[in-house]
């Protein structure tokens, strides 16, 4: 009887240590996200202090087109949703709808990458390159890096479905995709500023 339960207390107590180590590396992540916000934010106010120097060139009203990036917008919102739904069937232990909902979220991520690619293909082939005006170099490394970021995100998404197909939804892999999780929603938040900021307020 007295081994039964040292061996319950033992069990118990490996048990707690794995949810501190997991709570730890979750606010380790949450210290990362910061760090991007500062860079995310640099990179912001370059672009404002950069949107008008078009160097005789065009502007963002002459370039955008917002039918277009609207799409890629809610393409991404759409990857946040299924990432989402990943996380509810993980939390019900549900080991192959997540790796379902993570191919969907992976999906409409490349869907968005590609779509970026080709906008950029389609600035530079008009000449509107990172090399034309100050303009265009801050509108490229912003929106840049946050496809860079994104494209990072995918990578870990293939990772993880990888990881979840051979050892299951162990505590281990579900640090990873809490974590994964506040790194995919934090792109789509950086995302809607990007919009608003160098889309809307840039085709005015």
């Amino acid at each position: 009887m007295a081994t039964e339960t040292l061996t319950n207390h033992n069990a118990a107590h490996a048990g707690h240590e794995h949810h501190d180590a997991g709570a730890t590396k979750v606010f380790g992540f949450w210290i990362y996200l910061m760090s991007d916000c500062i860079l995310f934010a640099s990179l912001f106010a370059t672009y404002a202090v950069l949107v008008n120097g078009v160097a005789g060139g065009p502007a963002g009203k002459d370039l955008f087109e917002l039918p277009f990036v609207l799409v890629e917008t809610f393409v991404l919102l759409f990857s946040s949703i299924t990432y989402g739904m990943a996380m509810i069937a993980m939390n019900k232990g549900l080991t192959s709808q997540v790796n379902r909902w993570l191919g969907l979220t992976f999906l409409f991520g490349l869907t968005f990458i590609a779509m970026e690619i080709y906008e950029f293909h389609h600035l530079i082939v008009q000449g509107h390159g990172p090399d034309h005006s100050a303009f265009l170099s801050a509108f490229f490394a912003l929106v840049g890096t946050h496809g860079l970021h994104v494209t990072g995100g995918l990578i870990w998404i293939l990772i993880m479905m990888i990881q979840v197909a051979r050892r299951g939804l162990t505590a281990t892999n579900k640090t990873r995709l809490m974590c994964l999780s506040l790194f995919w929603h934090f792109l789509d938040v950086v995302w809607i500023c990007v919009f608003t900021v160098v889309y809307l307020m840039g085709a005015l």
